[in-house]
């Protein structure tokens, strides 16, 4: 039986994530099923960005988390969710930056500084990082990693892939998401977590050998 420092997973975000995808078993085989789909999923990530902000428009308790100024966004920020439209340039901007995080799913090597990426993209949702104005209560983020997952899937589905190359390909997203909502979910904990240095370990390379 393997022996898991349960307390240094709450506090070293390097072994935590190296548990979890070893746990998962998420491996060099599924960031390289991942990196292969890129070309395929490029062209369709408008089309899912503007499906996912087209569900997030739809509610006032997650549209109304656009309304504060964005961290890096020095336009003109609207003063009601009416002045929020679908084309206003703060909308476009978030647009840009969740096709980027789509784009780094599918080309990044899965390193430390990845596994970094990832953890932010949790952290900026609540008072820890970014605007300190801006709290999506994690309700509100498990509905979106819920929707852009089966978003993802149907995506996937229609790419026409063999049935070998398709299952790969869902069971490695699937894992991915999975690791993904682990490092939203962590910065809504009550205890306070103390992120060391990002670390993994060199006989355990999540990484494609062949990256896009």
């Amino acid at each position: 039986m393997k022996k898991i420092d349960e307390p240094r997973l709450e506090s070293d975000l390097g072994y935590r994530f190296e548990y979890l995808a070893e746990f998962m078993g998420f491996g060099p085989e599924d960031v390289a099923t991942i990196h292969a789909a890129a070309g395929a999923l490029a062209p369709l990530v408008p089309s899912l960005v503007d499906a996912v902000y087209d569900r997030l428009h739809e509610r006032d308790a997650t549209w109304r988390h656009f309304l504060p100024r964005q961290f890096g966004y020095e336009g003109k920020v609207p003063r009601s969710l009416d002045e929020l439209t679908m084309d206003h340039e703060m909308i476009r901007y978030r647009k840009e930056h969740l096709a980027r995080y789509l784009a780094a799913l599918v080309t990044k090597p899965y390193d430390g500084k990845m596994v970094s990426y990832l953890d932010m993209v949790g952290k900026i949702h609540t008072p820890k990082a970014g605007a300190p104005e801006i709290v999506v209560p994690l309700v509100q983020m498990n509905a979106l990693m819920g929707f852009v997952a089966d978003a993802l899937t149907a995506t996937i589905l229609g790419l026409g892939l063999s049935r070998e190359q398709e299952t790969r390909t869902l069971r490695a997203f699937n894992k991915l998401l999975w690791l993904q909502n682990d490092l939203i979910t962590r910065h809504y904990q009550n205890a306070e977590i103390v992120r060391r240095p990002v670390a993994i370990r060199a006989d355990w390379p999540v990484q494609s050998p062949t990256p896009v």
